[in-house]
């Protein structure tokens, strides 16, 4: 049988250096990821040179190489030995990254992006929920149950009833033991809530439907039935955004 030879004391761990972006750089970052997601720097086409940037942001050459090894790592941009860095498809972006995720949702005049977010938020939400209904235990529906409890009793706060409402999301995400699904549909549900496109206009009777909506949710779990939960969840999901969704540009929801 083979065996492992134990570490030395004196040996460390290697771990790969990564050079520290200052605040001048991430504003820089902010700008070149802008760059790109509003088509200033179109798919395919080749950003400045490193020269002309440099001068265009008023920073040094060791600044901009930096923003550019950080978007080759968001899948933004491929460095071209001899062409320069050019813009790559977009779907080769990583659209679960902070950066590109904001700026996405920020330029997203049209409100499409939300929608596709909110689809798939619907998609993986009500695959969790149907797997809570089917395998969830009696811990996790108490802990679901609570979270239910606080909206019914902070209706009359907004603010409060809206944390206690994303409690209720993250709950029947952590007790569906899907770490990916749970992994994606959190970013797309708790980035989005900082934008004012996000909010939309709500109805008046908005918290009232939705508790409606929770309560349904909650009611399949705890009854098992795993298909009605996850139409339960993907309803809520998709009306919720429906409803206070703005009524201009091109959308990609089902009526």
């Amino acid at each position: 049988m083979l065996t492992m030879p134990s570490p030395s004391a004196d040996v460390q761990p290697v771990s790969p250096k990564r050079s520290q972006i200052d605040r001048i750089g991430v504003r820089v970052l902010d700008e070149m990821v802008e760059m790109i997601v509003t088509g200033t720097v179109a798919i395919g086409e080749y950003l400045p040179p490193e020269q002309a940037l440099c001068e265009e942001f008023g920073v040094s050459r060791t600044v901009i190489r930096e923003c550019i090894k950080r978007m080759q790592e968001k899948g933004l941009v491929v460095v071209a030995q001899g062409r320069g860095t050019q813009v790559r498809h977009f779907n080769d972006w990583n659209v679960l990254d902070p950066d590109v995720l904001d700026a996405l949702v920020r330029h997203d005049e049209s409100l499409g992006v939300l929608d596709e977010v909110s689809v798939v938020r619907a998609t993986l939400e009500g695959v969790m929920a149907g797997e809570v209904a089917a395998t969830g235990s009696e811990e996790s529906h108490l802990t679901i149950g609570g979270h239910l409890d606080d909206m019914r009793r902070l209706q009359d706060d907004n603010p409060a009833f809206l944390e206690a409402d994303m409690e209720f999301h993250l709950a029947v995400m952590a007790a569906s033991k899907n770490r990916i699904a749970a992994t994606i549909a959190r970013s797309y549900f708790v980035r989005p809530r900082q934008s004012a496109r996000w909010d939309g206009m709500n109805p008046v009777d908005a918290i009232e439907r939705t508790l409606e909506e929770h309560e349904r949710v909650f009611e399949a779990i705890r009854a098992g039935d795993a298909a009605a939960a996850r139409v339960a969840m993907e309803e809520h999901i998709l009306g919720s955004w429906r409803r206070r969704r703005h009524p201009d540009g091109a959308h990609h929801l089902s009526p």
